[in-house]
């Protein structure tokens, strides 16, 4: 387990120096007045969030995956007696763990006019509403995923006419700060206990993403509605502003001051997930003591993980992103925000800890058929373009359905001409890179620069946590195209009958094309025969 844990802390090492050193590096060239305790705090926090991410990734892999994957067996189970006594049990999930997401509650102190509680029980309503319609989706298997898309992104962007726009970038970010480190592995883990227990093979493979996309769209949705009700309202925003420090034992007594504030909101979000693998194991589950024990450790190490990585990023890291975007603003050339939006965006979401379970989790459950550094490569370049875009945005005012309309009508174009898998993992993979980095970094650097240059930030900044969670569905079925056509290109199909009569729970591995069959990847646009 020592040996576990050395290897991730590496891992995280690796994810946040290249940041690290960008922050650095703009500290002694573009903007070399950077006060130096702002440059400690984010330092000092770039190590915790570097032992955060350790923890945090060995424990999700020791706690939360098993549990969320023996409920959604247990869910499943459940199903097969009666549809209807999911619902509830979906529903209540769904919103206690989204009550206590981190991610979320960042976003909710920095929405004006409209209290915390407010939009944290709507997101959370949101996502429980549509947690039950993503499961219900896995046991009836009636619908497929990009019809559902289609059909709630519509409904999506026919709303975003009636709503005010200050609450609609609000909508859009709010989709993506939900599927947070918390939620994240536990319900990419209910999905696939659901699907594991329903469908064999391809099918199985199929079905096991999808579930964060649609619970991506419940919060939009919720928002939006909530905007309508509120368009009345009269919303203005109060500025963000920086914590200044001059001395090193201020920079510590930041740190000290923030502990306590996210050791409670950590345990408040875990709780949720612990009270309801609690009932299912009292209930039903019955693990033996080993694992019991393997759970407990790991859901301790998680703790630590969420503890150590949300107070580096909020105390380190929100004052730098603020500072830097501001500073850079303030530059007679300023158009600089977007290489430099680009260059950060590239990196910084190898540092999102969701993103590390989402491609341990789609490589083993494809066998090796989407490796974890084409997924991380993908993901990186769709959101380079996503903060450039939103730095772009920044610069000139440009609505933010000049880009998320055309954007999601790419993405449900491709959902038609890829693999199903890729599609569903796409998708899935827009709400986990938009995390706390995002969050806490990304999100102040826009709005710091926004204030800079004078413009409207509730129009003009937020929004950027949407367009990060857009872009990566563009970018991984673009992955999912390249490797279709590889395959076209270097395998030979001599008989196509033989081909279709290839076992269908036959796991393709795009990196061995000796063995691989294209008749294994069912085209997005294909009716299944179950």
């Amino acid at each position: 387990m020592r040996k576990n844990l050395k290897a991730k802390i590496m891992e995280s090492l690796s994810s946040v120096l290249p940041i690290s050193a960008i922050v650095l590096l703009l500290s002694f060239t573009l903007v070399p007045q950077m006060p130096i305790g702002t440059l400690m705090m984010f330092m000092l926090g770039s190590i915790l969030l570097i032992l955060g991410m350790g923890f945090f990734s060995l424990g999700a892999d020791m706690s939360m995956m098993p549990m969320g994957d023996g409920i959604g067996n247990e869910v499943a189970r459940i199903s097969g007696k009666s549809k209807w006594r999911i619902i509830p049990i979906c529903f209540l999930i769904g919103a206690f763990i989204t009550i206590a997401e981190p991610d979320l509650q960042v976003l909710a102190r920095q929405v004006p006019a409209v209290p915390d509680a407010v939009i944290i029980l709507t997101v959370a309503a949101g996502v429980g509403a549509f947690l039950v319609i993503s499961v219900l989706r896995t046991l009836l298997s009636k619908i497929s995923l990009n019809r559902l898309l289609v059909g709630f992104y519509v409904l999506v962007f026919l709303l975003s006419a009636f709503v005010p726009k200050e609450f609609l970038a609000v909508a859009f970010d709010a989709g993506g700060v939900t599927t947070g480190p918390i939620t994240v592995p536990f319900i990419m883990a209910l999905g696939i206990g659901v699907a594991a227990m329903q469908r064999n093979g391809k099918k199985a493979e199929e079905d096991s993403f999808g579930m964060v996309a649609l619970c991506s769209i419940g919060p939009i949705l919720a928002v939006l509605i909530m905007g309508m009700c509120l368009s009345n309202t009269e919303i203005s925003y109060t500025p963000f502003t920086v914590t200044t420090v001059f001395f090193s034992q201020e920079v510590g007594l930041q740190f000290l001051n923030g502990f306590p504030m996210y050791i409670k909101e950590v345990a408040l979000g875990l709780l949720p997930v612990i009270a309801f693998f609690g009932i299912f194991q009292i209930t039903s589950l019955r693990l033996k003591k080993e694992s019991l024990i393997r759970i407990v450790i790991g859901l301790l190490y998680t703790y630590i993980g969420l503890v150590l990585f949300l107070t580096g990023v909020n105390v380190g890291f929100m004052p730098a992103g603020n500072y830097l975007g501001s500073a850079i603003a303030e530059q007679g050339y300023n158009w600089i925000l977007i290489p430099i939006g680009m260059l950060v965006g590239y990196f910084i979401v190898a540092a999102e800890p969701a993103v590390h379970v989402l491609n341990k989790q789609v490589e083993e459950i494809t066998g090796g058929a989407i490796p974890q550094k084409a997924m991380q490569l993908s993901l990186s370049i769709g959101v380079s373009f996503s903060v450039g875009i939103a730095m772009l945005r920044v610069l000139t005012g440009m609505s933010i359905l000049w880009f998320l309309i055309p954007g999601y009508a790419v993405a449900i174009g491709l959902s038609w001409k890829v693999p199903k898998i890729f599609t569903a993992v796409a998708f899935d993979s827009g709400g986990v890179a938009s995390g706390p980095m995002t969050a806490t970094f990304l999100l102040p650097f826009a709005m710091g620069a926004c204030s800079a240059l004078g413009g409207d930030v509730l129009t003009d900044a937020f929004g950027i946590v949407a367009m990060v969670a857009m872009t990566p569905l563009v970018t991984i079925q673009c992955l999912g195209l390249f490797y279709q056509r590889k395959l076209r290109r270097t395998k030979e199909v001599t008989d196509a009958e033989a081909s279709l009569m290839a076992p269908e729970d036959d796991i393709i591995d795009f990196d061995s094309l000796e063995t691989a069959n294209l008749g294994n990847i069912p085209n997005s646009g294909e009716e299944s025969d179950e």
